[in-house]
């Protein structure tokens, strides 16, 4: 909701449409005669803002990127197109509140601009009551002063959207400012586990094995041949051994394995978008000069 102290900041804000579109630039507001609220802005809209265009503040809102407005672009465009000389009348406000469908008044409305040094004055031509309040309130008794003259700021001409401060306005950009922040990528984890296989080797391994031998009777064993009975019955035992495959495990180190990083640095592009200021003229005779 647009209120009477904040016309300041309405005067020379971007207008924006109900689907975020810049219609033009706020000139003038003017507020509704009975009520006193603010009614209709006009709109600043061509290439260089020759053209004004009445259109309806009642519901409009001041946000950061300017003034929104509860109609689009085109409508605007097509409105009806009414000469600002500082009030409406009856027929063109009740022309203006049916084109964009509104329920209005059927009282004329006075006019809020903003403008460099201020006047507060009766305007007769306008009807009892109602009265032109331009910007900061002073009586009127600038007589014969001029915009091209410099006015009591020690400027040539004044402000249209705002305080006047000096002669000149500030340019200026937005600019990229580009560098390197250490953040966490990812984890590397590095861990051992147990896997079985078969190993298959071979061990030579021996035994003993029972073989009988015979041997003739001869001078040199007769004694341990003759050495007993005759005839009897007689056994002999003998131990065999053999050797068989024994595996026995130990666990012994092969290597070891640790994690290490390395630093890899690579070209990568950074794409953003930046605000620039830039001016435009509006009149006949005007040169750009730069310094």
């Amino acid at each position: 909701m647009i209120g009477t102290d904040t016309l300041d900041r309405v005067i020379g804000a971007d207008v924006i449409d109900a689907d975020g579109n810049k219609i033009g630039t706020a000139s003038e507001v003017f507020l509704d005669d009975q009520s006193g609220n603010p009614e209709w802005v006009t709109v600043k809209t061509g290439l260089f803002g020759t053209k004004e265009t009445f259109v309806p503040i009642r519901d409009a809102d001041l946000t950061g990127d300017g003034l929104r407005v509860p109609v689009s672009k085109d409508a605007v465009k097509d409105a009806p197109k009414i000469d600002s000389d500082g009030h409406l009348s009856p027929q063109e406000e009740q022309e203006l509140y049916r084109y964009y469908n509104m329920g209005g008044t059927t009282g004329q409305t006075s006019d809020y601009t903003r403008t460099g040094v201020a006047e507060t004055t009766t305007n007769t031509g306008m009807g009892a009551g109602m009265t032109d309040t331009t910007g900061d309130t002073q009586a009127t008794t600038n007589a014969g002063y001029t915009d091209t003259d410099v006015n009591r700021h020690g400027t040539k001409g004044h402000d249209t959207s705002g305080p006047t401060t000096d002669d000149a306005m500030t340019l200026s950009e937005e600019r990229l400012n580009v560098g390197t922040q250490q953040v966490e990528a990812g984890r590397a984890r590095l861990r051992k586990y147990v896997v079985t296989e078969n190993v298959t080797q071979t061990v030579p391994v021996s035994h003993e094995e029972v073989r009988v031998t015979r041997e003739p009777i001869t001078e040199a064993n007769m004694g341990n041949a003759m050495d007993g009975p005759a005839i009897s019955e007689e056994e002999h035992e003998v131990t065999l051994h053999a050797e068989r495959a024994v595996v026995e495990k130990e666990a012994v180190p092969v290597e070891r394995v640790r994690l290490d990083t390395e630093t890899v640095t690579e070209q990568q592009q950074v794409t953003d978008t930046v605000r620039k200021e830039r001016v435009e003229t509006d009149g006949d005779g005007i040169t750009d000069t730069r310094r």
